[in-house]
């Protein structure tokens, strides 16, 4: 199990560097932290609960992609995944969807969206990209997440 929480923590790691680097990640990253998250959820809660959370998340991501691809399509009228979300964003969330019971998922997307517009904000005039690089920051709070929760053991992430 210990090996499993660095192979995770070093995908993370990856992920926020080419993305805060270069707003660009290696695609096959994801498929590994999907699947890693998935072994990890799936070690720690029942097989039809397992089921049913992925169920529950990936119908939550596709309500959330959906009302976003409208506003972009009225409001933007820009090309949505050219130039308003990143595949790999997309990616990142299934990853989340995959990895979490449905109310720690939703918790942590929140707060990781939550966290990613706040550290966006305080340096955006001092960044090089006018983009947000939305998976790597919300790989930092996922990061800073697990290690809380793997050092102190107080946070209950695969609790329903």
């Amino acid at each position: 199990m210990l090996l499993l929480k660095i192979i995770i923590i070093s995908v993370l790691i990856i992920i926020m560097y080419q993305d805060l680097k270069d707003r660009e990640v290696t695609w096959f990253i994801f498929p590994i932290l999907i699947g890693l998250l998935g072994l990890l959820h799936y070690h720690h809660t029942q097989r039809i609960n397992f089921l049913y959370a992925i169920l529950i998340n990936a119908g939550i991501l596709v309500v959330i992609m959906g009302l976003l691809y409208l506003y972009t399509l009225i409001k933007i009228k820009r090309p949505f995944f050219e130039e308003v979300f990143g595949v790999g964003d997309l990616l990142f969330f299934v990853a989340l969807a995959i990895g979490f019971p449905t109310m720690t998922f939703i918790v942590l997307f929140v707060f990781s969206l939550i966290f990613s517009l706040l550290v966006w904000l305080m340096i955006k005039k001092k960044a090089k990209h006018n983009t947000v690089p939305l998976a790597g920051y919300m790989s930092v709070f996922l990061t800073m997440t697990f290690i809380m929760q793997w050092i102190t053991n107080t946070l209950a992430l695969y609790l329903i």
